[in-house]
């Protein structure tokens, strides 16, 4: 099976880092107006959070990129085997 090449993978990822890029910067602008205040010690590693997040992102993208690519196998036997089928016919 092939693996989905790097240029299709980059044109899902771009926009996905943008997007998530802007919530943070919305939802982060909105905590520091909301006026509560969490003790250093209490709040999570952000960094720790963000690579958690960019890692789930990154598997529900390689299992999109892995569903995609079965759907076009899957279609391009169908239409191999609808191509063969057809010349069988004409030739018989």
């Amino acid at each position: 099976m092939a693996l989905p090449s790097a240029w299709s993978v980059m044109r899902v990822a771009i926009p996905f880092i943008s997007v998530v890029g802007l919530l943070s910067v919305r939802l982060a602008g909105a905590s520091q107006d909301s006026g509560s205040v969490i003790p250093a010690e209490s709040r999570p590693c952000v960094d720790c959070h963000a690579f958690e997040f960019m890692q789930r992102a990154l598997q529900d993208l390689k299992k999109t990129a892995y569903n995609l690519d079965t759907r076009t196998e899957t279609l391009l036997l169908r239409a191999e085997k609808r191509g063969l089928c057809d010349c069988y016919h004409a030739v018989h």
